[in-house]
């Protein structure tokens, strides 16, 4: 047989072939006094098997174990080690699923989605009323949402959630944007900026904040100094001194 003639009668591309050549997966044929080379069964019955271990999923190196004569690893454990990779990202694809149909079952999706169905119940509580510093935290939970641990995330949410559900707790929160917001062409001494601190401190739960050397740790909190406007930047550490004691 030719190149062609074998690629055909597998089900695969000349292309395939000389690449498999090239990797040493498929022995090279003795060339005839043409040049070509002459292709027997073997090559066939080989190219075949690597067909089948590559449609079952294995990758080429581990296709290269299973071919192999002596040092290669046994067949039954390969297949075991790709079943248990195959039951992980079935288990992966489900969660992804399970999430999204949570998502278009609660409806309208908030602005900053997607976002888990806690996070998308807690935004529709927060207030908005189209204050910039209200967009901001939305924006930063949003962040939370996908980048943070979920035991501190869970941790979180559960305190902003506990906390929305008192409406006074809102009606302090919107007084306390409304603060923030006049704030955003001040200057850091300005006199409303502890008032806005004292504000804000009232509308944190009081388990959220306990540790300054850990804020201070903070990369998110950092990155957000530096996004605020140097008197909103200043409420923001009022805050966390009242919040951890040390403004009080």
């Amino acid at each position: 047989m030719r190149i062609g003639e074998l690629a055909a009668a597998v089900g695969v591309t000349t292309r395939t072939v000389r690449h498999y050549h090239h990797l040493g997966l498929l022995p090279e044929p003795e060339r005839l006094s043409n040049g070509y080379r002459r292709y027997t069964l073997r090559h066939a019955v080989a190219l075949a098997r690597i067909r089948r271990l590559t449609e079952l999923g294995l990758g080429l190196g581990e296709v290269r174990d299973v071919l192999a004569d002596d040092a290669g690893r046994d067949l039954t454990e390969v297949l075991t080690e790709l079943d248990a990779d195959l039951a992980r990202q079935e288990a992966e694809i489900r969660e992804r699923r399970t999430r999204l149909r949570a998502l278009l079952e609660a409806g309208e999706l908030p602005a900053e989605g997607p976002v888990s169905p806690r996070l998308a119940g807690l935004l529709a509580a927060l207030p908005a009323d189209g204050s910039p510093m209200a967009a901001k935290d939305r924006e930063v939970l949003a962040l939370v949402d996908a980048g943070a641990p979920p035991e501190e995330r869970e941790r979180l949410l559960s305190a902003l959630r506990g906390a929305l559900d008192d409406p006074d707790a809102v009606a302090r929160a919107r007084q306390a944007y409304a603060l923030l917001d006049a704030l955003a062409d001040a200057s850091p001494d300005d006199p409303r900026v502890e008032r806005a601190a004292r504000a804000l401190a009232d509308c944190v739960p009081a388990d959220l904040v306990t540790d300054r050397q850990e804020v201070s740790d903070n990369v998110l909190l950092r990155a957000l100094y530096a996004d605020f406007a140097p008197a909103q930047a200043e409420v923001i550490r009022r805050t966390l001194k009242i919040l951890t004691g040390e403004g009080r």
